[in-house]
């Protein structure tokens, strides 16, 4: 967590709130040593999921349960390539927010117990090395997971229940 209270105004004071209480959660700016990419919780729990089973590069992934937020933390300075690939994946990307410069993100304390509102999906264990293909993965994780989530849907409002599916089924011949 050395490398994450870095990023906060005061640094000092940081550690010794998260040394006392390491559950406290902590108001950090972004664009000085980390940019975040958030989402819509059930569209962060899908990319993060496909993030990990495909083992594509991504960082540390923090989720704000009451807001329903997932936050996946890139190195600074990563939105141009973050854009110029989701704009290459799709010309109507799914929402969401990019935080940088100008802006600030809630972080879990280094450690959170289970219900505690803001959490760590994937926890920092040490500041993430540069690595120019994170901001690929997240741009195709996000477009391939909203358009998962969008078939769902769809299916979901075509077939009210799995009984109504199975029945939408052609029969079945013998030759």
């Amino acid at each position: 967590m050395e490398w994450l209270s870095a990023a906060a105004d005061n640094p000092v004071e940081c550690r010794q709130v998260w040394a006392d209480d390491p559950r406290m959660p902590a108001l950090l700016p972004t664009g000085r040593f980390f940019d975040v990419l958030s989402v819509d919780q059930r569209l962060g729990m899908e990319m993060y999921d496909r993030l990990l089973r495909s083992g594509m590069p991504f960082g540390p992934t923090a989720i704000d349960r009451k807001a329903q937020r997932v936050g996946f933390f890139l190195n600074s300075r990563s939105r141009e390539r973050f854009t110029h690939y989701l704009e290459r994946e799709t010309s109507t990307p799914p929402t969401y927010r990019y935080l940088d410069e100008g802006s600030a993100v809630v972080v879990p304390g280094p450690i959170p117990l289970f219900d505690d509102r803001y959490q760590w999906l994937r926890p920092p264990t040490r500041r993430p090395e540069a690595n120019p293909l994170r901001p690929v993965a997240l741009a195709t994780a996000l477009v391939a997971s909203a358009e998962l989530l969008a078939r769902i849907d769809r299916f979901d409002e075509q077939y009210s229940t799995p009984y109504a599916a199975v029945a939408a089924l052609p029969e079945e011949t013998d030759h």
